[in-house]
């Protein structure tokens, strides 16, 4: 009969079976990234984005035509197996002119975005960084442009400057670069007095270095999440603009020039709005699935 001590023995652990049990601690933006890739609509988002993006570079060479070139005898001619969209009503081919106006589309977003990233982020660290007198007049002019409709703003500067690719973008990040210097200040707020920024200030770092060292390394979630977001909102913008007749000057194609085009065509010649229509809203979709999905692979409350 077994005693009480000889029930309760415990029971070592041998060095190599620990070693077959032990896991080595991810990093933050490993763990991130395991959690983004578990969510099934932001993996299908980006393989939707993935897709767009190869189609927008390679897709105008799919195709024997030129996305500028003329063909009367053959204008608004259905999808077919010569014309994979179809035609407009200068017998252009659709197929072209939709993939070469997804580079424009998608560059006009990502141009706006990485434009509003940087003056965001250099304007939202310094005010909350300096804080005090500094950040009050820096948020205050802030705020004063924030109050100006965004939209009419910007169709107001593609009448003044000029319709073109470079006002465009001009026009969209004037104001555009306000909401991500309101997430970079709160980060840098946040942070500042963190036990890491004031060591690093001790050992006699700059602000430069904490900027880039400690601070704008750390705010980089919501700083990447709110520029994922902010690509979709300049390519709606875009489409906009287009749609309106303030877009791009022909024989430049967007889809929003393309969307105005195909309007009044509608009824009878319905391709012509529903491809530049589609892939705006196919564009949109991905990014914005893409950035909801890396909030939450971010977000502290979603960690197990």
């Amino acid at each position: 009969m077994q005693s009480a001590n000889d029930k309760f023995k415990v029971v070592g652990t041998h060095l190599d079976d620990a070693e077959k049990i032990s896991k080595p601690s991810l990093s933050y933006w490993k763990d991130v990234f395991i959690r983004f890739r578990k969510n099934k609509l932001a993996m299908f988002g980006i393989v939707l984005l993935i897709i767009l993006i190869f189609m927008a570079i390679f897709g105008p060479y799919m195709t024997e035509y030129d996305y500028a070139s003329n063909d009367l005898a053959n204008k608004n001619q259905p999808p077919s197996a010569e014309h994979w969209f179809g035609t407009d009503d200068l017998g252009r081919d659709m197929f072209a002119r939709t993939w070469e106006g997804a580079r424009i589309s998608i560059f006009i977003g990502v141009a706006a975005a990485l434009i509003d990233l940087f003056i965001g982020v250099a304007w939202g660290g310094i005010a909350g960084y300096k804080g005090g007198r500094t950040d009050e007049i820096m948020m205050r002019g802030a705020d004063v442009l924030s109050g100006i409709p965004y939209l009419l703003l910007v169709i107001l500067l593609m009448v003044v400057l000029g319709q073109s690719l470079g006002t465009m973008i001009i026009a969209m990040t004037i104001t555009g670069w306000i909401n991500m210097s309101r997430i970079v200040r709160g980060q840098v707020l946040s942070l500042k007095n963190q036990e890491f920024v004031l060591a690093s200030k001790t050992l006699g770092a700059n602000t430069t270095r904490i900027m880039g060292k400690h601070l704008i390394p750390n705010s980089m979630g919501p700083i990447l999440v709110t520029m994922t977001l902010t690509i979709p909102s300049a390519i709606f913008t875009e489409a906009y603009l287009g749609f309106l007749g303030l877009g791009l000057t022909p024989p430049l194609a967007s889809w929003g020039t393309m969307a105005n085009d195909g309007l009044p065509a509608l009824r009878y010649y319905p391709w012509r709005l529903f491809f530049p229509a589609i892939f705006i809203c196919l564009t949109i979709f991905a990014f914005n699935v893409v950035g909801d999905g890396l909030r939450d692979a971010l977000d502290p409350r979603s960690r197990k």
